[in-house]
């Protein structure tokens, strides 16, 4: 069974409840990220900022930065006020299956991955579909290794 700890993104970049919606984006563009979990000051995961969340803010179809239609918004609005509050969550010993399930009854694309009260990781569809095709491509080489023609018939 796959379990949600070999596919998570380990030790994700997170962004303050007090940041700016700037620093986020900037922060996601850096590190081509969609999702970025949002700590509070003393460190507890309080919720989740995606790309979705920037855009509904922006009133923007896109996230770029050369299209920042409203550079004071982007300034002056905080993480805080447009994150995705107490998101949904799951351990990272749980199924991967289980995880895809979540984000499908949701309809959400990335969960936060805890051990306890710790944020370890973050889950997200795309890395749902690379170990979907890791999958395949082993079971393809599996069955392509013991599947033998027939001998001859003599």
């Amino acid at each position: 069974m796959l379990n949600v700890g070999d596919v998570m993104t380990k030790k994700p970049a997170t962004v303050g409840h007090n940041a700016t919606l700037k620093q986020a984006l900037e922060l996601m563009e850096r590190i081509g990220c969609r999702h970025l979990p949002v700590m509070s000051t003393d460190g507890h995961l309080i919720g989740i900022l995606s790309d979705r969340d920037c855009r509904l803010a922006l009133n923007s179809p896109l996230v770029m930065r050369e299209r920042w239609q409203d550079e004071d918004t982007v300034h002056h609005t905080t993480i805080g006020s447009i994150m995705s509050p107490a998101p949904v969550v799951i351990e990272a010993d749980a199924a991967a299956c289980e995880a895809a399930r979540l984000m499908l009854t949701n309809n959400i694309s990335a969960l936060p991955v805890m051990r306890g009260e710790t944020l370890i990781g973050i889950v997200t569809t795309s890395d749902i579909l690379v170990a979907f095709m890791s999958l395949e491509k082993k079971l393809t080489q599996l069955t392509e290794s013991t599947v033998r023609p027939n001998p001859p018939v003599s």
